[in-house]
């Protein structure tokens, strides 16, 4: 497949050779064929294109979900600009910073998005994706090659300022038709993208995955479970990837709702509960359940393969992809190396040079460890671990014991100063029915070594989580 197609571009062309007149993007009342989206796609590079920017300029998207968002970023590469998302949930400030930091000369948005009046610094022009500017242009295509950079996209920054993460053309295109094979993601299947695109697992495991297999998207701006449902029922969706609460969601709906055309989906997460991946494969009627590792800086490095067990599936993230090696450090952190690491840090080689080292190892900063059948496990983050009279302590690990009390829905656990240890435990719970601290402590007394214990419990509504569902443990410390 990506033989003839070696850009971005060059892929949506090609699906529109290969795939004609089938759905590529359902969004409401809209629905475009690959043909008319390549054509709006080279309308929107002359649109580009008249407005200046030229080869290599950086153009954001801070938009939700939708096929203006996939017309516009198509439309940025296949100008020869360089493709920049940002964040839906940022405040202007923390979007300002990125647009900043990233030079970019034009920034797309939907205003009024949740309430939002979306603003710039001085000398970033602000064009609302739904005014007439990307069907303005006439049909206009720059060239490009595998080696130019695609886009920067920057890290979710849970624990530090958001880094811009830069990948080339052809990186993408390979990582991510591996990526349509492991995941099952067939020709003429119909995918509704609830991750959101401004992350690679929307992005780049969405939308150019949906473009490379000829699949129709069915974009979701903002994650709600009863829409969600309709839409599977109404268009019939058989691919619908997410985290495992958005599992939880559908089996509750088994019964209520037509759910038959589900054939395939995508979880992760640091831990799975194994009956979750049992249950979604016994009750719902998903054929295929893919597992898997991915970061920005290096995509999907893992995953899991067809035939593995439900432990398989929930306990560890699979083995390496193609290409890829993955070896535990000395200090038990996570190193990855191979074509899909990326090509380095917008504008800050120090911070490079730290996250890759001279033999081209990635530093992922998490921690793990590979069984006898090359199977990685995810055990928690290396700033996350804490050392309890000298002891250390994963907060994977201890959430992932937390989470088997019946009355812990979800839970987060971080390090806090202790004059006698050093550091102890503090977790943050989301509870599902009525506990007590004491009695809680109790019971994980009883299932885990002292030191791993949390001293204390804080019960909150919810746990502040980005918008890729990580939990922004800054905020809780």
């Amino acid at each position: 497949m990506t033989e003839s197609c070696s850009t971005l571009p060059q892929l949506v062309q090609q699906a529109a050779d290969r795939f004609g007149a089938a759905e590529a993007v359902v969004d409401g009342p809209l629905r475009l064929s690959f043909t008319a989206l390549a054509e709006r796609v080279r309308r929107a590079a002359g649109a580009f294109a008249a407005a200046g920017i030229d080869k290599g300029d950086r153009v954001a998207i801070w938009a939700p979900n939708s096929a203006e968002w996939i017309i516009a970023a198509f439309g940025i590469l296949t100008a020869g600009g360089v493709l920049v998302p940002v964040n839906t949930r940022f405040r202007t400030e923390e979007a300002a910073d990125i647009l900043r930091r990233s030079g970019a000369r034009m920034v797309l948005v939907q205003q009024d998005f949740l309430g939002v009046e979306y603003t710039a610094p001085d000398g970033v022009r602000v064009v609302d994706l739904r005014s007439q500017f990307l069907s303005r242009g006439a049909p206009f295509e720059r060239e490009v090659s595998g080696t130019d950079i695609a886009d920067v996209v920057y890290t979710s920054g849970t624990t530090g300022k958001p880094k811009g993460v830069m990948m080339n053309h052809a990186q993408t295109l390979r990582m991510y038709a591996e990526w349509c094979d492991l995941a099952d993601l067939r020709p003429g299947d119909r995918y509704l993208i609830v991750n959101p695109f401004f992350h690679t697992f929307g992005y780049k495991a969405g939308v150019v995955a949906a473009l490379l297999r000829g699949a129709t998207i069915l974009p979701v701006a903002v994650f709600d479970v009863e829409r969600v449902l309709d839409l599977v029922e109404r268009e019939r969706v058989t691919m619908l990837p997410g985290p495992p609460t958005l599992l939880s969601s559908l089996l509750l709906a088994t019964g209520s709702r037509d759910l038959s055309s589900l054939r395939a989906t995508v979880t992760g997460a640091a831990d799975i509960p194994v009956e979750l991946i049992r249950r979604v494969s016994t009750e719902l009627p998903f054929r295929s359940i893919m597992t898997g590792y991915g970061l920005t800086e290096a995509g999907t490095a893992t995953a899991s393969r067809p035939g593995d067990t439900f432990e398989q599936i929930a306990g560890t993230v699979g083995t390496p992809c193609a290409g890829i090696e993955v070896r535990i450090a000395d200090d038990g952190e996570v190193l990855v190396r191979g074509y899909s690491v990326m090509q380095g840090y917008l504008d800050d080689p120090v911070a490079t040079a730290q996250a890759v080292d001279a033999d081209g190892w990635l530093h992922t900063g998490d921690l793990g460890s590979l069984d006898a059948d090359n199977r990685l496990r995810i055990i928690g983050r290396k700033k996350d671990m804490f050392i309890v009279g000298g002891f250390n302590a994963y907060p994977a690990e201890i959430e992932g014991i937390l989470l088997q009390h019946p009355a812990v829905a979800q839970v987060a656990v971080v390090g806090v100063a202790d004059e006698r240890l050093g550091q102890v435990g503090k977790a943050f719970v989301v509870a599902e029915s009525v506990v007590a601290e004491a009695d809680l402590l109790e019971w994980a007394r009883a299932h885990m070594a002292g030191y791993k214990v949390p001293r204390s419990v804080r019960f909150l509504d919810r746990l502040p989580l980005n918008a890729t569902g990580k939990v922004q443990k800054d905020q809780l410390r």
